[in-house]
């Protein structure tokens, strides 16, 4: 059974329109599914660019991570920067082939076009041991040519050569007999990974692949939530259901293939349902109670993801039971759903607990808080001063852990009524593009604030090991 790898380019393709949050979130579930290959576009802002790949490469165990090294020597050693934390990484050169191609991208013509290969090819390979070359619009290709700067990829130590169809100029047919003539002219292809992508201007993206299979190609282009390429849900389904008869089989997760697919088509804003998509769009653009008792557990679980949870399919279960709980006496909104989540998800045994704390304050003194926290016997102090109380003790805190957690959301709020009233806290940190909510209750706000961060903090201390 040959096993065909599947590459996303979901992230390359639509990251423009998606903010550094939801890059983050379809990255984790993509790898998740176990795509083998998740393809990032060129790095354009080195500051913020490199920070999302560093970020997607820091939590990605099971997906490559792939990135576009652009058309300078410059562009690789910034891209081979970005993913040298990554478990398993990739550089991508990407380069025109066609002649139009050449001409009207790169102003060059097939003599320079094959000068600046060499010099990417030298560079990357120089970086990384694993190496693509993606030759654009290889369809329309001059054969000669096209044999001559994939051989220069492949002496060049390039593992994956990728043939395109940019303008989808072939159908199925043609295509596979493409590839086969490609093959029978450079037999140095069966010696590395080869790969396809074929464009949907004609609706027949994923035929092209699936034949181009048949004849050989060890790797597919596709996207979970775009339609012009081949759809990662249809491929998938293929090879799930006829993978025994043409003898091919994926590394995907088809567990949780459609809710995973669900998710990220709901945060590209693509054909998801739309009774779920509404409710978790009102519910958090508003304050106002938008879950009731009948609401489902898909539909818990999908307000739980937007608001920006990453949960265990068990913690999704604890929420939806405790929200049952409430949901029979009030209609549950997103401060409660937060505190839900912080008290019943992701429970751990505490690594740091609170021994005691000295808050000093006024209208003419800086704030200072002295936090005592006990780990593993040893009592652990520290001093801050901070913007207020809460601000000194989380310093205080992150001086005694040795880190820094972005802080996401701080909510403090009523439990009981009257003078000694009971308040809950709600901190809500971020790890590695992660959310950790922490909950805390005292009668002292600052006790319930102090409790609430350990608690996420915790939960992170739990998560890393």
């Amino acid at each position: 059974m040959k096993q065909i790898k599947v590459t996303d380019m979901t992230l390359e393709m639509g990251a423009s329109t998606l903010s550094f949050k939801e890059k983050i979130e379809i990255a984790r579930q993509l790898d998740n599914l176990n795509v083998d290959v998740i393809d990032m576009p060129e790095i354009v802002n080195v500051t913020t660019d490199s920070l999302l790949i560093r970020t997607i490469c820091a939590f990605a165990k099971n997906s490559t991570i792939s990135v576009s090294t652009g058309r300078t020597v410059e562009g690789v050693a910034v891209a081979a920067a970005a993913v040298s934390g990554a478990k398993s990484a990739r550089l991508k050169v990407n380069l025109p082939v066609s002649p139009v191609q050449m001409e009207y991208t790169c102003h060059k013509k097939p003599a320079k076009m094959l000068e600046l290969a060499k010099q990417l090819f030298t560079a990357a390979t120089e970086k990384s041991s694993n190496v693509e070359f993606f030759a654009a619009d290889a369809t329309r290709a001059e054969p000669d040519f096209l044999k001559e700067i994939v051989t220069l990829a492949i002496d060049s130590g390039i593992k994956t050569i990728t043939l395109c169809d940019d303008e989808d100029v072939m159908l199925p047919d043609e295509f596979a007999a493409f590839i086969s003539d490609v093959k029978e002219r450079i037999p140095a292809l069966n010696e590395v990974n080869f790969g396809i992508l074929c464009r949907n201007r004609n609706s027949m993206a994923t035929a092209s692949a699936i034949m181009a299979v048949k004849v050989g190609v060890d790797e597919i282009k596709c996207c979970a939530a775009r339609d012009d390429l081949p759809k990662l849900s249809v491929l998938a389904n293929i090879i799930n259901n006829s993978g025994d008869r043409i003898g091919v089989a994926s590394n995907l997760n088809y567990n949780e293939l459609y809710r995973i697919l669900k998710q990220i088509e709901w945060i590209c804003g693509t054909k998801m349902n739309g009774d779920v998509e509404n409710i978790v769009a009102d519910f958090t653009d508003s304050d106002q109670p938008m879950l009731a008792s009948d609401d489902t557990l898909e539909t818990v679980s999908a307000a739980v993801k937007k608001l920006g949870y990453d949960l265990s399919e068990e913690d999704y279960v604890k929420v939806y039971d405790e929200f049952k709980r409430l949901a029979e006496r009030k209609k549950v909104g997103s401060k409660e759903l937060d505190a839900i989540v912080a008290s019943t998800a992701l429970q751990v045994s505490p690594t740091y607990k609170l021994v005691n704390f000295v808050i000093n304050t006024g209208n003419i003194v800086s704030a200072s808080a002295q936090i005592t926290l006990e780990k593993g016997g040893e009592e652990i102090s520290a001093i801050s001063m901070g913007d207020g109380p809460v601000d000194a003790s989380f310093k205080a805190i992150e001086q005694i852990i040795g880190c820094h957690f972005e802080l996401d959301d701080f909510q403090i709020q009523s439990v009981t009524e009257g003078r000694e009233a009971v308040g809950s806290a709600i901190v809500r940190l971020r790890h590695n593009g992660k959310l950790f909510s922490g909950n805390g209750i005292s009668t002292d706000i600052i006790g319930s604030s102090i409790k609430a961060h350990i608690n996420a903090v915790n939960k992170i201390v739990h998560e890393e090991r």
